[in-house]
């Protein structure tokens, strides 16, 4: 088998809120999901050979909180299943592997975070380096925001191209029915509104967003049986960049584009959806300029993190997205990008294609 045997042929996910009654496992986000996914494929939880998740113990409060989450999959008949505390999107990337192996044809990889639940700026101060840097406390938004400016002092970019991100990202969301939020498109409108952490204002980060999403991947002729346009993983690679956030520099992201090349081939030309995971505007062009897309490529037609971004499912739910729009027959190829770990640390890349 190669891994251009296997394919994406379902995609779920809950809407994003800003705010749940839900408790920190994910459970009540997670069911109706799985439900979506039985029903859209016509299987039941028997037919999925392996199982795999992303979550966070640090944002949930609770140690082991992924365990309480296989509340939503249920006791009886056992699974095979495994985690990483991470986004999702890298439980995606080790499903893929598993069937690759040839061990199960079918794998289901989920996601959830309760972002509302704690202080989560603070929260996320947990990834940095534990001896240097974390005891400052420094907040993500607070780093997010010298990385832009970085770029802006460098004339990388400009806050008018910051603020277009974000006005082409809301007017996607209007057609996402599970986005959070759309909101003010005008250009001077935005940047006439107050800073958050300058040079970044409230439009340019990612809302906070308790939610989760599902994703289903089959092999070979189980996934022509379940999907009639299946996603075929033609590429998937991940790097990473330094920890250290004075040994590199926050204006590129040279482990994305590392991971671009070998997940594309080099060959960037034909793609005509990319959804990035930029939770602010001024990554998104990072990352635009670290693959190589051009202007030929719609970007997050989904509307994006600036819509809608709960931790360790906003990386899954950018290949969903890219999916979906190859079951739909919008795009005949698609990339998909996620992050993890401060100001773009972690990159993952995953190319797909409909075959006619």
């Amino acid at each position: 088998m190669t891994s251009a045997d296997i394919a994406v042929v379902g995609f779920a996910q809950a809407p994003h809120v800003r705010e749940t009654n839900g408790t920190t496992n994910g459970v009540e986000m997670l069911v109706p999901c799985f439900q979506q996914l039985y029903s859209d494929l016509g299987i039941t939880k028997s037919d999925i050979g392996f199982w795999c998740s992303g979550s966070s113990d640090y944002l949930a409060g609770r140690a082991f909180s992924f365990i309480s989450a296989i509340d939503s999959i249920g006791a009886v008949p056992p699974i095979n299943e495994s985690h990483v505390e991470m986004d999702a999107a890298w439980a995606f990337y080790e499903a893929w592997i598993k069937i690759l192996t040839g061990e199960v044809e079918t794998a289901l990889v989920y996601g959830f975070g309760k972002s509302s639940a704690g202080h989560l700026r603070k929260i996320l101060s947990m990834q940095l380096d534990p001896y240097l840097v974390t005891p400052l406390w420094p907040d993500s938004v607070s780093i997010a925001g010298l990385q832009a400016r970085l770029g802006l002092d460098a004339g990388k970019w400009t806050q008018e191209d910051m603020a277009e991100v974000a006005a082409r990202s809301r007017r996607h969301a209007l057609s996402n029915p599970k986005a959070q939020l759309a909101g003010e498109v005008d250009i001077e409108a935005l940047l006439a509104s107050p800073f958050l952490a300058d040079p970044l204002r409230a439009h340019d980060c990612a809302p906070i967003t308790d939610g989760a999403a599902a994703i289903v991947l089959a092999s070979g002729n189980r996934a022509r049986d379940l999907c009639e346009r299946p996603a075929w993983i033609t590429g998937l690679e991940h790097r990473i960049d330094s920890p250290n956030l004075g040994a590199r520099d926050l204006t590129t992201s040279p482990s994305t584009t590392s991971a671009a090349k070998a997940a594309t081939g080099g060959e960037v030309g034909n793609i005509d959806v990319a959804e990035l995971h930029a939770p602010f505007t001024h990554q998104e062009l990072i990352l635009k300029e670290a693959i190589g897309l051009t202007d030929a490529t719609t970007i997050n037609p989904s509307g994006g993190p600036l819509s809608g971004n709960p931790l360790f499912a906003g990386g899954l739910e950018r290949i969903g997205h890219a999916a979906k729009a190859i079951f739909d027959g919008q795009a005949n190829r698609a990339l998909a990008h996620a992050t993890s770990g401060p100001v773009l640390q972690q990159n993952l890349v995953a190319v797909l294609e409909g075959r006619n």
